[in-house]
């Protein structure tokens, strides 16, 4: 048995996301088809949930399309260049290190190479966010995963391609997000973007950083931080 998170839209009321810990058959193993299993296992058991219908996995193990084309490492978003670079590249790419140390050349590589990036656990402590290195939109770590969750939530905003599909499904997870290792989640980020697309605030959220950090301190925050607290994991 494993636990995981599955994360749920909410359209109206104090939170914009709810973060539900499910426990469900793993099948261990490294192989997609093993992933897959679990995968099913999890949803066969939040969709027992009140209200829960369908559910998205968010990853490259997705056994649905779209679900594959939204994991990080696939969803791209056009630079102030016009280049297309993915997620993770980005997010990557944009962290700052003590010293001011910051790795623009992991725009240029794969999304895989910038994640196993032996320097982004070599360097220290990160202090802030900069989109390709530009000082003037800098992000500080705090709110936790707000960066990471507004990058997300602007690239998915430019693919509308996806979001008449998307919006149908009612709870997004992500089999290879441990929150005893990670902080910020894909699957979350999804699940914030249908909640904000849905309550009429997206266009607004993304237009202001004020505004998109405001949503930290106007509803209650849910997301993969607090499901680790939830489940005794603390930093």
């Amino acid at each position: 048995m494993a636990v995981r998170p599955i994360f749920i839209p909410k359209l109206e009321g104090d939170f914009l996301v709810k973060t539900q810990n499910i426990d469900f058959e793993w099948f261990p193993g490294l192989s997609v088809s093993q992933k897959q299993k679990s995968i099913d296992s999890l949803h066969t058991e939040a969709k027992k949930l009140e209200g829960i219908e369908k559910v998205l996995e968010i990853s490259s193990k997705s056994k649905n399309k779209l679900g594959i084309a939204l994991s990080a490492f696939n969803l791209m978003i056009k630079s102030t260049k016009g280049k297309q670079v993915s997620v993770e590249c980005v997010f990557q790419s944009s962290k700052v290190f003590e010293g001011d140390i910051q790795y623009l050349d992991l725009l240029e590589v794969s999304s895989r190479e910038a994640k196993k990036d032996s320097r982004l656990k070599s360097s220290g402590r990160v202090i802030a966010f900069r989109t390709y290195g530009k000082k003037d939109k800098e992000w500080k770590t705090e709110p936790i995963t707000a960066y990471y969750d507004w990058l997300y939530v602007n690239a998915l905003n430019q693919h509308t391609e996806f979001h008449k599909e998307l919006l149908e499904y009612s709870a997004f997870s992500d089999i290879e997000f441990n929150p005893e290792k990670s902080l910020n989640c894909q699957a979350y980020s999804v699940a914030l973007f249908c909640s904000l697309f849905k309550r009429g605030i997206l266009k607004k959220a993304l237009e202001s950083q004020e505004f998109f950090l405001s949503l930290y301190e106007d509803y209650k925050i849910d997301n993969s931080y607090t499901s680790r607290k939830q489940l005794g994991m603390f930093l």
